[in-house]
């Protein structure tokens, strides 16, 4: 079996997959990072989104030899020393998740967004994330909490 290595959270992850591994699998399975959800096996709920090299890709989308020598980070890897992310952070101040299936995907996603638009607008919010689906909050509070999360990151 071939063998893949990556970064993943910071840190080396190598493990033997086989060629029709997906990266979604090789996360979760092989690395225990079971934040990385699958959702639908089409790559439309985006409840996958990892960064790949700093942008946000759907994991269930790629093999796993394709991350190999790449940096990952997963929705695990975005707390620091016991500190949410800003965006994590005002997911939780403005009720942005409700069953929380789809968190993880729209946090990744969110993060990438903000990383490219400091200050986007409520339409450019809901604009990036038509790739999640969220079947719970009906958009609104997510919204909120990416808004206020790109007040709370600036200077």
């Amino acid at each position: 079996m071939p063998t893949v290595s990556m970064t993943v959270n910071g840190r080396p992850a190598t493990g033997e997959v086989e060629g029709r591994t997906l990266l979604v699998e090789f996360l979760r399975e092989n690395l225990g990072l079971t934040g990385t959800h699958v959702g639908c096996d089409t790559s439309q709920c985006g409840a996958c989104v990892i960064h790949l090299d700093g942008k946000s890709v759907k994991s269930c989308t790629l093999l796993a030899m394709q991350a190999d020598g790449a940096e990952v980070t997963t929705i695990e890897g975005l707390a620091s020393n016991g500190t949410l992310h800003p965006v994590q952070a005002a997911f939780k101040e403005h009720h942005g998740l409700q069953c929380g299936f789809c968190t993880p995907g729209m946090v990744m996603s969110a993060v990438d967004l903000l990383s490219r638009n400091a200050n986007p607008s409520e339409p450019e919010i809901r604009e990036w994330l038509e790739g999640n689906i969220c079947r719970c909050t009906g958009y609104h509070n997510i919204v909120k909490a990416i808004g206020a999360a790109a007040q709370a990151t600036k200077g």
